[in-house]
């Protein structure tokens, strides 16, 4: 998400390292950041104001003076993305004394019919019942695509055959609604273009007058960046919409629809759209939006999304087997399954702070993704027997092993020596108490079996090395023994 904008901002700010700042090399930095947000299809106004008001608090005196002003810069820029973005806004003002209506709009192919899916399923999970109404009539395969979404997430769909004009179709689906007494939330898809024109605002006004639903909210592909927010405009000025749903927000996106939306229209950004599937959509947080744009992460929405993803009473057992020193490869197989359903590695790693920077500047780690898929092939060409027993896994069974996964028997010995490292550390911390346990994981986290791609760029690094390499390697590590046995003996005497 935004790795363009990310890189092109981060290399922008970079001029805070270069020593003493002054008001001139300030000014030459923000300028640098003021070209990243027009390059990523920011609007050139917001980029303008964005810029003077960063630049207003950064060549202050108080800013110059402080200790640490590279710091309190990149403070500065972050809280104007905040501010750029917000404030917080994800209410819809649902009717808890009858039926809300929420329609929803937007051009052709932003994603509108999937996201009242996405809508309809998160309301579902929240207590409320809902019932979609398919008022696209523009778009033959819209009413058959509502339905089988309907299905998917066991939500009633009211439809009408295409003849039908979509105010009928909106008004008799409210009528069903209330015949149902079940329904509590309407959600209409009504239709869109492939461009803003007259008839389709005409359309979508004469639903607005004649139904007056409780929220119209604007579907915006954010990978069409100014574009997305020049129909928002439009759209916003012939409905007064009540808010944004940015969809595809998983891909490469410029970012400048979601940097500009905001201060061009004045309407919040609710919710974003992070995937094809029915669970991707998220309450829109500009705090964790402007960490991810400097790289920051977003290790809030990480532990939401574990939260929501991962079965507890498999973590709880898998957390006390571990602590028992009873943790398998099965146990550890169950475990990167629980991880990949939270979604790519990639993004996972990036929402992880100080590795999203990692993760773009390391050509080793380009498909972290791939790196896990590797490790479970290996383990499924166990036995559960060897999976349960790692250590009656000798020579023979290694080279049956890496020849049912595709693999090398060198990869199979690393991951069983890794995964012993990992099995004798669990034996440890079953007698430590919590701080050691926590320095305890981060050690597996920095460079072992939770860290796939870190192992894998050390066995290349490893593979490259020459023998005068290797000799060099082994005179530090002696060397560095040498240098702890002394600090003991001299604590050992204090």
């Amino acid at each position: 998400m935004f790795e363009s904008i990310t890189k092109s901002l981060t290399d922008a700010l970079s001029f805070i390292d270069r020593g003493r700042l002054n008001e001139s090399n300030i000014r030459d930095g923000l300028r640098q950041v003021r070209q990243a947000l027009l390059e990523a299809d920011v609007n050139y106004e917001v980029a303008q104001q964005f810029i003077d008001r960063v630049t207003e608090q950064a060549v202050g005196e108080q800013v110059l003076k402080s200790i640490k002003p590279s710091e309190q810069i990149v403070g500065i820029v972050h809280q104007e993305l905040i501010n750029l973005m917000g404030p917080v806004d994800h209410s819809l003002h649902l009717r808890r004394d009858g039926i809300s209506t929420i329609m929803l709009c937007g051009l052709q192919g932003s994603g509108k019919t999937t996201t009242c899916g996405k809508l309809a399923r998160m309301l579902k999970e929240s207590g409320w019942k809902p019932l979609l109404v398919a008022a696209d009539l523009q778009r033959p395969a819209a009413i058959e695509q509502l339905k089988i979404i309907g299905e998917q997430i066991d939500v009633p769909v009211y439809t009408e055959p295409p003849t039908s004009s979509p105010i009928s179709v909106c008004k008799n689906g409210l009528r069903a609604a209330k015949d149902a007494k079940e329904v509590t939330v309407v959600i209409l898809d009504t239709a869109g273009r492939l461009h803003v024109d007259d008839e389709l605002m005409a359309e979508l006004e004469l639903i607005d007058s004649k139904i007056m639903p409780h929220q119209v909210l604007l579907v915006c592909d954010a990978m069409t960046g100014q574009d997305a927010v020049n129909s928002a405009k439009a759209f916003n000025e012939a409905l007064e919409i009540d808010g944004v749903i940015l969809t595809k927000l998983d891909g490469d996106t410029r970012g400048g629809a979601a940097l500009s939306v905001k201060a061009v229209t004045g309407v919040p950004i609710k919710f974003i759209g992070v995937g094809e599937q029915l669970d991707r959509i998220e309450e829109f947080h500009p705090d964790r939006m402007a960490g991810r744009l400097l790289g920051m992460g977003d290790v809030v929405s990480l532990v939401e999304r574990a939260q929501r993803e991962f079965d507890a009473d498999e973590s709880l057992a898998q957390q006390q087997k571990m602590l028992e020193g009873k943790f398998s490869l099965d146990d550890f197989q169950k475990q990167m399954r629980q991880i990949r359903k939270l979604g790519p590695m990639r993004e996972i790693m990036k929402m992880i702070p100080g590795v999203g920077s990692m993760v773009d500047d390391n050509p080793d780690l380009e498909n972290p993704e791939e790196d896990l898929r590797h490790l479970e092939g290996i383990i499924n060409s166990m036995t559960l027997d060897e999976r349960l027993n790692p250590e009656k896994i000798d020579r023979s069974r290694r080279n049956r092993i890496a020849s049912g996964s595709g693999t090398e028997t060198a990869d199979v010995n690393n991951l069983l020596k890794q995964f012993q490292a990992m099995s004798g550390m669990m034996q440890k911390m079953a007698g430590m108490g919590v701080g050691d346990r926590m320095r305890a994981v981060k050690d597996l986290a920095d460079g072992g079996m939770l860290n796939p791609g870190a192992r894998i760029q050390r066995e290349k690094q490893r593979s490259k090395r020459g023998p005068l390499d290797a000799l060099k390697a082994r005179e530090r590590k002696k060397k560095q023994r040498k240098d702890v046995r002394k600090v003991k003996k001299r604590n050992r005497r204090k």
